[in-house]
């Protein structure tokens, strides 16, 4: 894809021989991917957001159905993911539960994997949320149809990571070489946790940043130095702002803690500022999965370098690839 000042300007569609190699797979972890897979899904979400800039009207998933599964409260992947079939020209069936509000079979008792069951036939394409980790690899072992995890407790975010990869994509033009840091609560942050394996892909430095009760579980760090990846831990949020291309922020979740007062404890550790970003490498992209408490405050979001808004527009075009590439219907 051919990128200038941050916007696409021309993408390849996919040849017969790239469609294969997604279509009819689930979409679990960041891990799954190979380095090919990574770009046929950068180089197809160019392709699309090129498309509906230029006003195109699409029918690629025209007479299919996705599934829209969210047994945990989401407003920017739940519409992203929904966005985009719309936007393929496909239709949405929607369950949007929380732990107060229950509308469906679970409030009966009835286990996942017999709604899977059930909901496979209705759908032809399932995307689902929970907050127990593993849930998605249970739904998939339900479903006969594409199953793509938007976030399993403190598991994985798979699709997250696909626009947080994107994002940097258009900011930076490319990620060999970048120095990336990730920041807050990586112990508990999905998004980091799939992050940090697409990054493995593409010859970047990572530095990590979190308090020390919140550090990257050391199996993740393990397996991503085992590739060769150079990373580097720390607590000196300035130092690494200092050296970093792009620093990715994440709230400290209140909601994975056992009790408030660790969370109490931590909540305040690292705020991004716009006083840090005087010491900042120049150039510096600041990057947010949203949604945001107070660890980035609003003066930064002045700064030239603050993607996280248009990094949220980017899930449509990465979702939109996903939901086309997964039933092979890119047109």
């Amino acid at each position: 894809m051919e990128i200038k000042n941050k916007e696409i300007v021309s993408a390849a569609k996919p040849s017969a021989d790239q469609l294969a190699l997604l279509k009819g797979k689930d979409i679990l972890s960041a891990a799954q991917f190979t380095k090919e897979e990574l770009d046929l899904i950068m180089e197809t979400a160019a392709y699309y957001e090129k498309k509906v800039k230029d006003g195109e009207v699409l029918k690629d998933m025209e007479g299919k159905v996705m599934a829209s599964l969210f047994f945990e409260p989401s407003t920017r992947t739940r519409l992203s993911f929904e966005t985009a079939m719309s936007r393929l020209g496909g239709s949405v069936i929607t369950v949007a539960e929380s732990a107060k509000v229950q509308t469906s079979s679970t409030a009966k008792g009835e286990t996942l994997y017999d709604s899977i069951r059930v909901i496979d036939l209705y759908a032809d394409v399932i995307v689902v949320r929970s907050p127990q980790k593993g849930a998605a690899d249970e739904a998939a072992l339900a479903a006969e149809n594409p199953v793509l995890n938007s976030g399993d407790g403190a598991g994985e975010h798979p699709t997250q990571a696909l626009l947080d990869i994107y994002t940097i994509l258009k900011e930076r033009g490319d990620l060999k070489g970048l120095t990336v840091t990730l920041l807050g609560d990586l112990k508990h942050g999905r998004t980091v946790h799939s992050l940090i394996r697409l990054l493995s892909h593409f010859g970047c430095h990572i530095i990590l940043v979190a308090p020390e009760k919140l550090r990257m579980p050391a199996e993740i760090v393990a397996d991503v130095e085992k590739l060769g990846v150079d990373v580097k831990q720390t607590d000196n949020l300035s130092e690494a702002a200092a050296v970093s291309d792009v620093l990715y922020v994440t709230r400290i979740q209140k909601e994975r803690f056992e009790n408030e007062a660790e969370y109490d404890l931590v909540k305040n550790d690292f705020i991004v500022e716009s006083e840090l970003l005087k010491t900042a490498k120049e150039g510096i992209v600041i990057m947010h999965p949203l949604p945001r408490v107070n660890e980035i405050t609003v003066d930064v979001d002045d700064y030239a370098g603050a993607a996280y808004f248009r990094q949220a527009g980017n899930g449509v075009p990465v979702r939109m690839a996903l939901l086309a590439l997964v039933k092979g219907c890119v047109r």
